[in-house]
């Protein structure tokens, strides 16, 4: 008896474990990242959510979107009336690698405590994420609007623009479903069947095939309580690798050679498409400072990611297509010294932001003045 008892528990086990499987595959429930304790028990991050060591960083990387914006802390509440709400879209150097909350941009010119015109205090959001691709830039943009921004600060740099990387960022890759419906809108011109793009199978949409996922917001939130408690959210090494400063004669840019940039290769429709996908919201498109070397060949490359007759032909191209489509447009390519710069051609240090975020202050305030 005892044996056939514990044969029937388990057999019931197993085919509750198989039904509710089947239930959650089939019923897919979307939005379950929308479920957070951030913005409730303890207060919202102030970057999204990014790291490959949890342990010390009290952070970690995930694919979804909802919970990303979920744990951020543009989710806290509505805008206030006296707010002019700016959100800060862009890749690693906005999110702020090697930087402590207060040290980024968006943390530099928060402390700055802008006013606009018309007496509105003007508040930064940090919507930065560490891969360089304007496909991801644009989903995140897109995603931000439903948070009301009244400026949309877009600084990016010809890394960004490649074709071939476009949907290649894994958190493109991930949410698959957004971005093609992103081609769709946009006609923007990429394979909505693209392999890149994930397709999940029946099985993938299971608890079983989410496992990684379910973990992953469930740390998210416990790692929230460490977060709250220090403000640490990423590991800050006494000693890093700096930026390289010399070069070989090499003079490619992915795969493409002098003397001609070709524009075919490289992604300016989705700079239309994030302008469009703001609407009504202006967008202040930046390029932003690099690292300009003096060292070894530097007469043939600006810095490790940069041939200098690809890079002066882009500045040109967006400048062209500025004045062409009417985009607001800033180029401060050469306002850092090489020494503000850390691990990479587009990391600044704490000094090196502080002159960034003087600039964009000032473009910030004329914008929201010039309504």
């Amino acid at each position: 008896m005892d044996w056939r008892f514990f044969r029937n528990v388990l057999l019931k086990a197993l085919f509750l474990f198989v039904v509710l499987n089947l239930l959650f595959a089939a019923w897919n429930p979307a939005g379950l990242g929308k479920i957070s304790a951030y913005n409730h028990l303890f207060p919202g991050r102030r970057r999204f959510p990014f790291g490959e060591n949890p342990a010390q960083a009290y952070n970690l990387s995930l694919f979804d979107l909802d919970a990303m914006f979920a744990s951020h802390e543009i989710a806290a509440g509505p805008k206030s009336a006296d707010e002019y709400r700016v959100v800060l879209i862009g890749d690693s150097s906005v999110w702020g690698t090697l930087l402590r909350p207060e040290e980024t941009l968006s943390g530099l010119l928060g402390a700055a405590q802008l006013t606009v015109c018309d007496g509105r205090k003007v508040r930064i959001y940090n919507l930065g994420y560490p891969t360089i691709s304007l496909a991801k830039d644009l989903m995140i943009l897109a995603e931000a609007m439903r948070y009301r921004p009244d400026l949309v600060v877009w600084p990016l740099t010809l890394e960004a623009f490649p074709t071939d990387k476009q949907l290649s960022s894994p958190i493109v890759s991930h949410n698959a479903s957004r971005v093609r419906a992103l081609i769709q809108t946009y006609n923007l011109p990429f394979d909505v069947n693209d392999p890149l793009l994930r397709r999940p199978t029946f099985w993938d949409d299971t608890i079983i095939g989410q496992r990684r996922d379910l973990a992953d917001l469930a740390r998210l939130q416990i790692y929230g309580v460490l977060w709250a408690a220090t403000g640490v959210d990423q590991v800050y090494p006494a000693d890093y690798l700096r930026a390289q400063t010399d070069f070989d004669t090499d003079v490619s840019f992915h795969d493409q050679l002098p003397p001609k940039l070709d524009e075919s290769k490289l992604a300016f429709d989705v700079i239309e498409a994030g302008i469009r996908a703001a609407g009504e919201t202006p967008v202040l498109i930046v390029n932003e400072p690099m690292l300009i070397s003096t060292g070894k060949n530097s007469d043939l490359r600006y810095n490790f990611f940069y041939p200098r007759w690809a890079y002066d032909q882009y500045r040109q191209t967006m400048t062209e297509q500025s004045q062409q489509f009417g985009w607001k447009y800033l180029d401060l390519w050469n306002i850092i010294p090489a020494a503000e710069f850390t691990n990479s051609a587009i990391h600044m240090t704490p000094a090196g932001e502080t002159l960034f975020a003087a600039r964009l202050s000032e473009a910030i305030q004329l914008e929201a003045c010039s309504k």
